[in-house]
């Protein structure tokens, strides 16, 4: 897949048009989003999602539009676990909801901008090296035991990891605790200090670092084209905001969800180390020689992704549904 320069300055451009688009459009004038409005942005970024996958058909071809799918459901789907730790975020910080939107969407580019020289990264080792292949796919299936070992757990484990990082910030950075409006930075004892709202913008930015460490591995188990890579963390980013607001308390609901995505990522890490078996360089593994494995093609990954996703969300809602009390005879 040859993707010219002058491609990626279009994508960029576009997608900080989008985002500049957002703030102007919704985020500029605080207010709490409605469900309406939120049902109707999330659907449209993600019509915006199919209708770019359908540009990397008529461009490339249907397995790389393909590629793009299976990303994107991927990314999604685990950018739906990064919104439990936003809401624990948001009610450390107590703040605003006509705000929220604001903390979310800078909070998300700060994500998008880092994610972007993961993604860098990563490209440049599996182009280097086809070996890393095997530390993705080991990586990934240790991360999926642990998301499901932890499963049910997951506020207390990052309430956790929130505290350590909140004290970092406040360690490094003169901070006050003593909101000014809908300000990031304002002046405490004649000198500039960083209101909570800023903190939090901060804390959820670094945090998806941390999401990005499963997610960008597991991407690259779908496809190895960066340029795929990053559309489809984009796309699945730009909507995030919305999704946010539109499942509100349905979040407490989704139980099973991380079991779904534990098993998500034990079959992609599963599908990396069967890539890294077929393109295997290593010297103490069948002499260095390439292994005839199993090649588990897009279209699987497809069926399989959105099954498991199917399969989980509608037996959380079955297990989460309020219960009617039968009368007393």
């Amino acid at each position: 897949m040859h993707v010219s320069a002058f491609v990626w300055v279009v994508t960029c451009a576009v997608i900080i048009g989008l985002f500049v688009f957002d703030f102007y459009a919704h985020v500029r004038t605080p207010h709490e989003p409605t469900f309406k409005e939120s049902a109707g942005w999330s659907a449209v970024y993600i019509g915006l999602a199919v209708l770019f996958g359908l540009v990397v058909y008529w461009q490339w071809g249907g397995a790389y539009a393909g590629e793009f799918y299976a990303g994107f459901i991927t990314e999604k789907s685990l950018s739906i676990d990064n919104l439990f730790v936003f809401v624990i975020i948001m009610a450390r910080f107590a703040v605003p909801k006509i705000y929220q939107q604001k903390v979310l969407l800078f909070g998300i580019v700060i994500a998008l901008v880092l994610r972007g020289a993961f993604i860098a990264v990563g490209a440049a080792a599996i182009n280097a090296y086809s070996w890393v292949f095997y530390l993705f796919g080991a990586f990934l299936v240790f991360t999926a035991v642990k998301l499901a070992r932890d499963a049910g757990h997951e506020p207390d484990t990052e309430a956790k990891r929130d505290s350590r990082l909140v004290a970092m910030v406040k360690s490094k950075l003169p901070t006050t605790d003593v909101y000014d409006g809908g300000k990031m930075i304002t002046r405490v004892g004649g000198r500039r200090v960083l209101t909570p709202m800023m903190v939090a913008l901060v804390v959820i930015g670094f945090t998806d670092v941390l999401f990005a460490l499963d997610s960008i591995p597991a991407i690259y188990g779908l496809t190895q084209e960066a340029y795929l890579v990053f559309t489809a963390n984009a796309f699945a980013l730009m909507g995030l905001r919305q999704l946010y607001f539109l499942l509100g308390g349905l979040l407490d609901r989704l139980v099973y969800l991380s079991y779904g995505l534990a098993l998500i990522l034990a079959f992609i890490g599963a599908k990396l180390v069967l890539h890294a078996l077929h393109e295997n360089t290593l010297p103490f593994i069948n002499g260095g020689e390439h292994v005839a494995v199993v090649d588990i093609p897009t279209s699987v990954s497809l069926v399989v992704i959105i099954g498991v996703l199917a399969v989980t969300t509608v037996a959380s809602l079955i297990k989460s549904r309020p219960r009617t009390r039968t009368p007393a005879s």
